[in-house]
């Protein structure tokens, strides 16, 4: 055997032990979900059997029956969206504004002004969160979705990507925009807001699939059933020993996760696109 046949056969063997590898560990990623969607398909009898039953002959529809029909879950999915689409928005707006002063403009203490941004980074939530919690009932908002909203209307980590994203537009582009007669905002909506269209649907999924999934600050602030997120209606729904209704509390989880799966698939593309261009520019 030459050279030649000897490297296509090794080159052959190391992707087969590769994707050997990697179908692996996807199969144990995939487990937990796996056992989820199985679980919210089961009588409550099925769940712990032994050996485990991964496709119920008992198969039903009861557990998202009770969720819609009885519990009211639509309305806590309501929500969950309404909250973080409206935190997201406001964020990549916020974020992609303030990037783009840094990425763009010359003014006194820019270098200390984005240190001491990218600085709270490094503070805990939980060291603000009394502070927050005291304003928040100085206005009153307590129990409101402004109280979850307006805190994380801005982020540093937003910021960073964002000023990042924007550091390789072509200063040109705007010197041509200015001798046009637009103003500043205008050169930043019409013309570096379209071009960093990627960027922003990156940051904007990152930003939305953490609201979606904020529980710590809407424990603290949301007291009545009725203005609950899927987080916090999944964590109540765990009861004590024995008494916790597994296949009701999986069908909820499946139900927060959907939304999630169907608008990161549908915005994969321009994820990965954003994600990457951000890697090379940064």
């Amino acid at each position: 055997m030459n050279y030649a046949a000897r490297k296509r056969l090794s080159d052959s063997l190391s992707g087969i032990v590769l994707y050997g590898f990697l179908i692996t560990i996807s199969c144990f990623t995939l487990l937990p979900f796996v056992w989820m969607l199985s679980t919210s398909f089961k009588p409550a009898d099925e769940i712990f059997a032994i050996p485990p039953i991964v496709i119920s002959p008992n198969f039903n529809l009861s557990s998202y029956t009770y969720l819609f029909q009885e519990y009211g879950i639509l309305r806590n999915l309501w929500n969950t969206f309404i909250i973080a689409f409206f935190s997201t928005a406001l964020s990549l707006f916020f974020c992609s504004l303030a990037g783009f002063a840094f990425a763009k403009y010359n003014f006194p203490g820019k270098a200390k002004i984005f240190a001491f941004v990218l600085g709270t980074m490094v503070i805990p939530f939980v060291v603000t969160m009394v502070p927050l919690y005291i304003i928040m009932r100085d206005l009153h908002w307590i129990d409101q979705y402004q109280a979850i909203i307006i805190p994380g209307a801005a982020s540093a980590f937003g910021i960073f990507f964002m000023r990042q994203y924007m550091s390789s537009i072509s200063d040109e582009i705007m010197d041509a925009a200015r001798m046009d007669g637009a103003s500043e905002f205008s050169i930043y909506w019409r013309v570096v807001v379209p071009i960093i269209a990627p960027g922003l649907t990156s940051l904007g999924l990152i930003l939305f699939m953490g609201s979606w999934n904020s529980f710590l600050w809407p424990l603290i602030i949301l007291k009545t059933q009725a203005n609950l997120t899927l987080p916090l209606v999944i964590r109540s729904m765990i009861g004590p020993v024995g008494r916790t209704v597994y296949d009701v509390q999986m069908a909820a989880s499946i139900i927060s996760l959907i939304p999630l799966l169907i608008i990161f698939l549908f915005f994969q593309r321009r994820y990965f696109e954003g994600i990457t261009a951000g890697a090379v520019k940064g």
